[in-house]
């Protein structure tokens, strides 16, 4: 099966529709997949459900895609840093389903396993756990949440081989992984791809099984919060 295309646009030509749930990676502006959130917005997709820890900023990560209004929900722990997020949100324009973080995380590595629901106490007690089963176990009460089964995956990793099998840098590998595993198609962005057999087994974060199509491309370094020292007098 073919795996590696030439470009954002064409690993998604066939797999984009309005209306779609996309599971993305990325945590603060580390590890977004920007290359193919530059091709849907370019593609036009609209309606868009994100399941995503946060939205990066204006103009850089699902930032874009608000500004186009091509997303009609978010499903996020943190949406800070970016003003038009909080804008649309406020002004009733943008859906936003509230998660704690783990929550999420573990909501996506459940939907990439197959498991459709967990208990957990996170939320109780709080807006989290409104219209939420409630269950005892041990005299502590837990919420259900249910797994992510998302339409599609988008993610970045820094290496893959011709397989698909990933190995993520740092704090890219916080929300990329069970992103991508949750995903009924997953594609990822990667800067380098190398010969098969080239990485320590060891040393990959996610099998290739779960990643269907792969891009390689060059991507810009960001930094979100840029602090200096100020210069010392002589």
């Amino acid at each position: 099966m073919k795996k590696i295309y030439g470009s954002a646009s064409e690993a998604l030509e066939d797999v984009l529709r309005d209306g779609m749930l996309i599971a993305a990676g990325g945590f603060g502006l580390c590890g977004i997949p920007e290359l193919l959130l530059s091709a849907i917005r370019d593609a036009g997709t609209k309606d868009l459900t994100f399941a995503s820890n946060n939205a990066g900023v204006d103009d850089f990560g699902i930032g874009i895609l608000l500004q186009t209004r091509q997303v009609r929900k978010m499903i996020s722990s943190y949406v800070g840093e970016n003003a038009e997020f909080m804008r649309q949100y406020l002004s009733g324009e943008l859906e936003l389903e509230f998660n704690p973080q783990g929550t999420l995380a573990e909501r996506m590595r459940a939907g990439g396993c197959g498991i459709p629901g967990f208990y957990t106490k996170t939320g109780v007690g709080t807006v989290i756990a409104e219209g939420k089963e409630h269950k005892d176990f041990g005299g502590e009460t837990y919420i259900l949440e249910e797994g992510i089964f998302a339409d599609l995956s988008i993610v970045k990793a820094w290496k893959a081989d011709e397989t698909g099998n990933l190995v993520f840098r740092k704090t890219a590998r916080n929300f990329n992984p069970p992103a991508a595993m949750c995903g009924r198609i997953c594609v990822a962005e990667v800067e380098e791809i190398v010969p098969l057999g080239t990485l320590d087994p060891d040393s990959i974060h996610l099998p290739g099984i779960y990643v269907h199509r792969l891009i390689k491309g060059t991507h810009e370094k960001r930094i979100e919060q840029r602090t200096v020292r100020q210069k010392e007098d002589a």
